[in-house]
């Protein structure tokens, strides 16, 4: 007679509870961009913490890439949250909808981090096609990262995906491609703010990306929490920016 065994608990930190500390620090970030001056000492560490949020998310997108049982309807889960998240972030950033009709049609294009994402994830559609030679899917990729622009974490958020993805089941190769992005992404931050006339140090908080790599690297290979654990982040990310900005603007 075989004796049922217990499978054994790996190590680290799931999916689900990464995706947690994430939207810990998106909130972070969040109520920081709202409430408290960035060049404070409080302001600088909440968006520290919030510097987590996206090369987690990215990194799921890319492990969801290659996990996903229909591609299609994981890019319109997110097309969908996109364009929701759409009007509840211009609503947080403005106080307004993206959408104007005083003295004719006006259409605000800054949108939310889940746009990125999406684009992130065609990007890594578009590498691995066998339908395409190689240069042309170079052209279509800085396309991508152009329309990225309107976006959170813009063309930097796509590299990021395209880097996990592209070195999948390779951690070390994952994170020397971030980490490349990552300080692009700082050094060009802090020479456009030393322009704009800011001082360059209250953009430091932008490296606060690579202490995403330890957490990282916790990550166990497991997708924890339930079944319907997914959708926490869709509907979080678009809810909290309009309750925060009710907060903001006023009740």
């Amino acid at each position: 007679m075989e004796i049922a065994t217990e499978k054994p608990i790996k190590v680290g930190m799931s999916a689900n509870t990464l995706k947690l500390i994430a939207i810990f620090a998106m909130l972070t970030d969040h109520i920081a961009w709202g409430f408290v001056p960035t060049a404070s000492v409080s302001g600088e560490i909440m968006h520290i913490i919030g510097r987590l949020t996206a090369p987690i998310m990215c990194y799921f997108i890319a492990e969801g890439y290659h996990h996903t049982h229909n591609i299609k309807k994981y890019a319109l889960r997110l097309g969908i949250f996109a364009l929701i998240s759409h009007f509840t972030f211009s609503y947080f950033e403005t106080g307004k909808m993206p959408i104007s009709f005083v003295n004719g049609v006006h259409f605000r294009l800054q949108t939310g981090v889940i746009y990125t994402l999406l684009l992130g994830l065609i990007s890594l559609v578009v590498w691995n096609s066998k339908k395409m030679n190689k240069y042309v899917k170079i052209m279509l990729i800085v396309m991508i990262c152009i329309i990225s622009i309107p976006g959170d974490w813009p063309c930097f958020a796509v590299l990021w995906i395209l880097a996990f993805g592209i070195n999948y089941g390779n951690f070390k190769k994952q994170m020397i491609g971030f980490s490349i992005i990552g300080a692009i992404m700082v050094s060009v931050t802090l020479l456009f703010s030393n322009a704009s006339g800011s001082p360059w140090w209250e953009q430091l908080f932008q490296s606060g990306v690579f202490l995403a790599i330890p957490l990282l690297s916790r990550y166990n290979g497991e997708l924890g929490g339930s079944k319907n654990s997914k959708w926490i982040f869709y509907i979080f990310y678009p809810l909290h920016l309009f309750i925060l900005g009710l907060i903001k603007y006023g009740l």
